[in-house]
């Protein structure tokens, strides 16, 4: 880990060159594949002339590689073989997606991605004994299972979980039957009961489903908080969404002051960033994961020749999405995510939405880190905890302005739900000055219609739509109406409560 340390360090110091390296490694490997051929790299010798030839693509404009791939042709995307495709499927696509994972990918990022956290962890906390306990790992929402001879499917967190070393399996629960299950109501209950007796010292997770698991293992248990399952609890290592609505809840669970909550932000395309320090809201770029980064600016999403910017170029808080490519062979492709740097001395980011998750609709562009800051504001003011939202435009007619409706599930009841909507709209005005110029006399943007909807409604909607699991999570912000009005067919007659 040591060694590993210093390898980081060069990095942060070197960051141009170490992306440079990468990329004419990458622009090698795959100047023979099918790909390659089709757009010269043969040709290419610097990055300008990549940008050139290969347009920026989605899943959908690279589909026609990818499917050549799982039908079991060789060197399409990349020189080795695919053995592995992670299935991703948002709640915003009813379609699956199947990313190549390769041999590469799995060693030099995935797995080099998890390890370097702990030694991250480890360098920060240099008097850690989450080596003595095991490791609770939440992931692997599905099996894996076969889409030909020798090529296989499943979450990302199973292909990890199904490929794990030895010495890995040896700190880690539950077993792998269980980490591997399909259903998850009954693999949170196996989970609860396998683990409780367990030295757990470290959970590994996405907040909601982690929760869920820990409030099972209490309610078994007659434990007023966790600690009092596991005393030797330090770390949670969460990623997938964000940690802020689930802070306090949190807290509350695991009343240690000295716990300690560390990021990552792993994605089935690749393994992007990790905090580095404790307590910070930030994660580091991680430069030598073999994949080469370029950054689309916001206003350029959407143009017919859209125009990135290299890392040398990107500017602290500006957002911008991510553009990879990968030794996965994913070759300028848009991931979807949105990143704000923080910093570019190292290069630190936030993950601040998704290229599809906003509310536009009156020209606020609301994103999601904009509303987790308000939401998590409303709830300090009112002495309120949310499980769960969603929000969606309210579109103009001749007789009203517009405004947004917010779907709120609590875990406590704020105060006076009035005075939640009244913090949850001045922080939106604060934190976006588009939002605010929206607001302003009610021109344009109402005030928020807020709703209290009842306990598990969003978790019986992810259910009708078959995504139970850790892979997947509630669309927080839409700027269409499709889905808050499906959870709204579900709360069916129940009392309202607007504001």
């Amino acid at each position: 880990m040591k060694k590993r340390m210093h390898q980081i360090e060069l990095f942060t110091k070197y960051p141009i060159e170490v992306q440079q390296e990468w990329f004419e490694r990458l622009l090698e490997e795959g100047r023979d594949t099918a790909f390659g051929k089709d757009h010269g790299f043969d040709q290419v010798k610097t990055v300008d002339d990549f940008r050139k030839v290969v347009p920026i693509r989605n899943y959908d404009e690279l589909r026609p590689y990818i499917d050549r791939v799982r039908d079991g042709e060789d060197a399409v995307l990349w020189p080795s073989k695919v053995k592995w495709f992670a299935k991703s499927s948002g709640t915003t696509s009813d379609k699956s997606k199947y990313i190549p994972v390769t041999k590469e990918a799995l060693e030099a990022c995935h797995y080099k991605g998890g390890k370097d956290l702990l030694a991250m962890y480890v360098n920060s906390q240099p008097n850690s004994r989450v080596y003595a306990g095991k490791t609770l790992v939440m992931g692997g929402s599905s099996k894996v299972h076969p889409l030909s001879e020798d090529c296989y499917t499943g979450d990302l967190s199973a292909i990890i979980i199904k490929n794990l070393p030895g010495w890995v399996e040896l700190k880690r629960v539950p077993n792998k039957e269980i980490a591997l299950m399909d259903d998850w109501e009954k693999k949170i209950e196996a989970m609860a009961q396998s683990t409780m007796d367990e030295d757990v010292s470290m959970i590994v997770g996405v907040p909601s489903w982690t929760l869920v698991l820990l409030k099972r293992i209490m309610e078994i248990k007659g434990a007023s908080n966790i600690l009092e399952v596991w005393p030797n609890l330090e770390l949670f290592m969460h990623g997938g969404v964000s940690f802020k609505p689930y802070a306090k809840q949190f807290e509350e669970i695991i009343p240690n002051p000295g716990m300690n909550y560390f990021e990552s932000y792993n994605a089935s395309e690749g393994f992007f960033g990790i905090q580095d320090r404790s307590r910070a809201d930030d994660m580091l770029l991680m430069l030598d994961y073999g994949i080469f980064y370029e950054f689309l600016p916001m206003e350029e999403i959407g143009k017919d020749d859209p125009q990135t910017v290299l890392l040398q170029d990107v500017e602290v808080d500006n957002n911008y999405a991510l553009v990879i490519s990968t030794n996965a062979g994913l070759w300028r492709y848009l991931v979807g995510d949105t990143v704000r740097f923080t910093s570019t001395d190292p290069h630190r980011i936030q993950v601040t939405g998704r290229t599809k998750l906003f509310i536009n609709a009156f020209g606020e562009e609301l994103i999601i880190d904009n509303a987790e800051e308000a939401v998590s504001r409303a709830c300090r003011a009112t002495g309120a905890v949310v499980r769960e939202y969603m929000a969606a435009p309210v579109f103009m007619t001749n007789e009203e302005t517009g405004a947004h409706e917010w779907f709120f599930e609590f875990e406590e009841e704020p105060r006076k739900l009035e005075h939640f909507v009244e913090h949850l709209d001045t922080a939106l005005k604060e934190v976006n000055t588009d939002y605010a110029a929206k607001r302003s006399f009610d021109l344009t943007l109402r005030k928020p219609q807020v709703r209290r909807i009842p306990d598990g409604t969003f978790y019986a909607w992810l259910k009708s739509k078959g995504k139970i699991g850790g892979q997947h999570k509630v669309p927080r912000l839409n700027n269409d109406r499709k889905f808050i009005e499906e959870v709204e067919r579900l709360v069916g007659e129940f009392s309202e409560f607007k504001v």
